[in-house]
C-alpha cells in the first residue's frame, strides 16, 4: 500500500494553524528534504557502494535533525523519520543491490511521510503556541487574553470537528485499501492512542482527543476484523 495512505492519519498527531512554521520545523523540513534527495540519488545508482554512499549522507542528515524535530514538536514527523533512519541503516548493510533498493524505497516513503506531516504542523508565531486542541497555552500577554483556549464542551466540539476529517479518511482506507494493510495501520493508530492515554498529566484536550480517536479507530478495526 502506498505510504501516502498513512499520511491521511497524521491529523491525529500534528498541529495546525494559519501561521508561519516555527524555526525548528523549518530547519527540520530543510534537512529532511536533503534526506529525501540523497535517498532518491541512492535508489538511482546501480553500484551498491555508490548507493551506500548516498544512504550514509542521508543517515548523517537525520542524526543532525533529531534535536530540531524534538523542538518542533511534530510527533508523527519524528517517528516517521526515525523509521526511515532504521531502513537506511539496514540498506547500508544489505549484501545485494536489489535488497538495498527495496530498503531505500521503503525509507523514501517514510521520509516523504515525515515531510508531509511537517507541512501540516504549523505553530503560531504569536505569544503562545496553538494547536487544534488549543491546549498548553502559556505566556499570553494581556492583549491576547481574549484568545484563551476553549475548555469543556467548547473544546470537545472543536476536537470532534477536527476528527471528522480523520474519520472520513479512515473510512476511505477501510473501503479502498487492502484489508490486512488497512488493519495494520489502523491498529498502529489505536495502539498509539492507548499509549498516549497511559501518560500521566495529559491535558484535558489531549485526553479527549486520544480517547475519541481511539473510539473512531476501534470502529474501523471492527469492520476489518474479518480479514483473516
Amino acid at each position: 500500500m502506498k505510504y501516502s495512505y498513512f499520511i491521511l492519519l497524521t491529523i491525529i498527531l500534528c498541529l495546525f494553524s494559519s501561521f508561519k512554521p516555527s524555526k525548528p520545523c523549518e530547519y527540520a523540513g530543510s534537512n529532511i528534504g536533503f534526506v529525501k534527495t540523497e535517498t532518491q540519488k541512492a535508489i538511482k545508482k546501480n553500484d551498491i557502494n555508490v548507493a551506500r554512499y548516498h544512504a550514509y549522507k542521508a543517515i548523517k542528515a537525520i542524526e543532525k535533525t533529531k534535536d530540531q524535530l524534538n523542538n518542533c514538536g511534530c510527533d508523527y514527523a519524528a517517528t516517521s523519520i526515525e523509521d526511515s533512519f532504521k531502513d537506511l541503516v539496514l540498506a547500508t548493510r544489505a549484501t545485494t543491490l536489489r535488497s538495498t533498493k527495496i530498503l531505500l524505497n521503503r525509507s523514501l516513503e517514510k521520509t516523504i511521510g515525515s515531510l508531509e506531516a511537517l507541512e501540516k504542523h504549523e505553530l503560531h508565531n504569536s505569544d503562545y503556541a496553538s494547536d487544534v486542541l488549543a491546549v498548553n497555552t502559556i505566556g499570553v500577554s494581556k492583549k491576547n487574553k481574549s484568545l484563551a483556549a476553549p475548555k469543556g464542551i467548547l473544546l470537545e466540539k472543536k476536537i470532534d470537528s477536527t476528527l471528522f476529517a480523520y474519520e472520513k479518511s479512515l473510512q476511505k482506507i477501510v473501503e479502498t485499501v487492502d484489508c490486512k494493510k488497512a488493519l495494520h495501520y489502523a491498529t498502529q493508530i489505536f495502539e498509539h492512542c492507548e499509549q498516549q492515554l497511559l501518560k500521566p498529566n495529559l491535558s484535558e484536550g489531549k485526553k479527549y482527543y486520544n480517547l475519541r480517536t481511539k473510539e473512531i479507530t476501534a470502529n474501523a478495526i471492527e469492520q476489518l476484523n474479518n480479514c483473516n
